[in-house]
């Protein structure tokens, strides 16, 4: 009779403790989701969104901190004026949306 008992108690928690672990793995993945990911996905957005509006004649810095105004917009980069003569071809993946945005990484990476 002792051993029946001794055996009931092992099982009963396993049983309960099952579904509440994954409840709160679920739970985890939710906060996850909604506090790393979804941010990301609406920065790279309004990113893309930025970089695709970008025309001709607009000032924009690249990721190595050039300045210039663009001249020519491509498919899939950009021709910008650095200075009198002096065109670079930049892929748009380079450009940063505003100036605080590079100068923000800019002293990160010093800071590392």
């Amino acid at each position: 009779m002792l051993q029946n008992f001794i055996t009931l108690q092992d099982v009963a928690p396993a049983a309960g403790g099952g579904l509440s672990g994954i409840f709160m793995i679920v739970i985890l993945i939710a906060i996850f989701y909604f506090m790393m990911i979804r941010p990301q996905q609406k920065k790279q957005k309004e990113i893309k969104k930025f970089r695709e509006g970008l025309a001709k004649g607009d000032n924009v810095i690249t990721a190595g901190g050039i300045y210039g105004k663009i001249k020519e917009v491509r498919q899939d980069s950009f021709l910008i004026t650095v200075a009198d003569g002096v065109c670079l071809r930049v892929d748009k993946g380079s450009i940063y949306p505003n100036a605080a945005d590079a100068q923000t990484d800019v002293e990160s990476k010093k800071v590392q």
